[in-house]
């Protein structure tokens, strides 16, 4: 069993920077950022594999976020710089408690089983 929960959305001006962050309950072998605004299919932000710490990063947000890990903590972050208000929407977090795949594997969100309630991020104009 897997509990996670999201904090530090906010709102931001334009061009601005904001830390998400993850924090898990459990064991995970790896977590993973998604994003949904009304009326549009959950989309892949970025995820991260515990063991080697692999990410892979949507190209819409790359260069921009960066997904990290603290083990001892046992939290994924995600740090967004040079926001846009496209950005906007409910950030959340994901967590596979299932096995290892491959890093490429965790855009889709089949392969997770356990989601957060979200954090809402809002980027003004």
């Amino acid at each position: 069993q897997v509990q996670l929960v999201e904090s530090g959305g906010g709102l931001v001006q334009a061009g601005g920077s904001l830390r998400v962050s993850c924090a898990a309950s459990g064991r995970t072998y790896a977590m993973g950022w998604f994003r949904q605004v009304p009326g549009k299919e959950r989309e892949f932000v970025a995820a991260i594999r515990w063991s080697g710490g692999s990410t892979n990063h949507a190209d819409s947000v790359k260069g921009r976020f960066t997904i990290s890990r603290d083990n001892a903590k046992n939290t994924v972050y995600l740090q967004m710089n040079s926001l846009k208000p496209e950005d906007t929407a409910v950030y959340y977090c994901a967590a596979r408690s299932r096995g290892q795949v491959l890093i490429s594997q965790l855009a889709v969100g089949a392969q997770y089983d356990y989601w957060g309630q979200g954090t809402q991020v809002t980027v003004s104009s």
